[in-house]
Formats: C-alpha cells, structure tokens, sequence
C-alpha cells in the first residue's frame, strides 16, 4: 500500500522547477510504494577543490528527496513540511559519474518524519546515508 497522500508521477515532480536542486542537476527518477529516488550529476556544479563530491552536495540530494517525500505524504491544501534537522555520514568517495539516492521514512507522524536517505554510486556502492528529520506544519 503506497504511502503517498497525492497521486503523482515523476514528470509532474520535474516541471517547472527553478530551485537549488535543479541547478545542480537533481532529477527525479522513480517514485514506489514507500520510497522516491532520484539522481545527480558529481560534475564541476557538484564537487569540491581536491575534485570529490562535495559534502554538502550529498546534503542537498538527501533533503532534496526526503522533504518531496515527506511533502507527498501530506494532504497540502491543510499541511506542509520543513526541514528540522538533517545527519549526514560520508562513507566513500567519487569523482565523476552520478549518484542515486533513495528516500524511505522511518517515521511519519503527524508532528514529525524521519526519512532514511541512502546515496549509492552507478554501481550501487553505498557513498553517504542520511536522516533527515521534518517538522509538519499547518498552513
């Protein structure tokens, strides 16, 4: 059973974007029962001076895909969510190539989420696993 409030596909989630993630070549690749994954270029956008990923672009990727998520679980036209606090833990390395990430929740409730977000190279080797925590808001 999805866990999805709103019925979506994956082009609605690219259109008309004009935000960080978009600049830095995030795109929105698969959305499941209970999990959205995307990608992102590692390129001169994304990585830092000794020519790695840049930390904080793992950061982006991972808040990118956890906050859409937790939004989409959401009945918007009563709530929406924001970023509470984001852990990040570098675990490998890349040069070139793309990463993957895949957003699951380990927690929605109706205050909070905790999204589980695992960032992989090509070759699915695990570079980064985040937690990010949102705080659900009434509009």
């Amino acid at each position: 059973m999805a866990i999805w409030h709103q019925q979506i596909n994956i082009e609605q989630l690219q259109s008309g974007r004009n935000d960080m993630a978009s600049f830095l070549g995030i795109e929105f690749l698969e959305i499941g029962d209970d999990y959205l994954k995307g990608r992102m270029p590692v390129d001169d956008r994304t990585r830092q001076p000794m020519g790695i990923l840049h930390g904080g672009a793992h950061v982006v990727l991972a808040e990118t895909l956890g906050s859409m998520a937790a939004n989409l679980c959401l009945d918007y036209s009563k709530n929406y969510a924001v970023g509470l606090d984001i852990n990040s833990n570098h675990l490998k390395s890349i040069k070139s190539g793309w990463v993957i990430g895949i957003a699951k929740p380990i927690h929605i409730g109706r205050q909070t989420q905790v999204w589980e977000i695992k960032i992989s190279d090509e070759s699915n080797n695990l570079l980064n696993i985040s937690r990010l925590t949102m705080m659900v808001m009434n509009k």
